[in-house]
């Protein structure tokens, strides 16, 4: 999928989301390791392992248990043990999480408009 923005209005919508996301002090600040991690959890299919998402973001595992204590400190995400295979541990989504997610998607689209 690809939008029809030049660079500028791309650069112009990411700014305008950061700045929504840094003055408001109850949305979590991520990083962008962290929030890539979010957002592959939340859009695409399970199960997802730190192992798995390591892999698919080209990351080390360390960095990817380091993002995910963050973002379980946040209840973003949870870790959960595979009790299929009990060496596995799944990353899962929350409740919270997801209307997380859908206030960055409505700021994302109101940063458009401002773009």
């Amino acid at each position: 999928m690809s939008l029809n923005i030049t660079n500028p209005q791309a650069l112009s919508l990411w700014l305008n989301t950061v700045s929504t996301l840094v003055r408001d002090e109850e949305t979590p600040d991520l990083t962008a390791r962290q929030m890539a991690i979010l957002l592959t959890v939340y859009l695409t299919p399970p199960p997802h392992t730190v192992r798995g998402l390591a892999g698919r973001l080209d990351i080390t595992k360390p960095v990817v248990t380091r993002a995910l204590d963050t973002l379980g400190r946040l209840n973003l995400l949870k870790r959960r043990r595979d009790m299929a295979d009990k060496r596995n541990v799944l990353i899962e989504r929350t409740p919270f999480g997801s209307t997380y997610l859908g206030q960055l998607s409505d700021i994302i689209v109101t940063a458009g408009f401002d773009a």
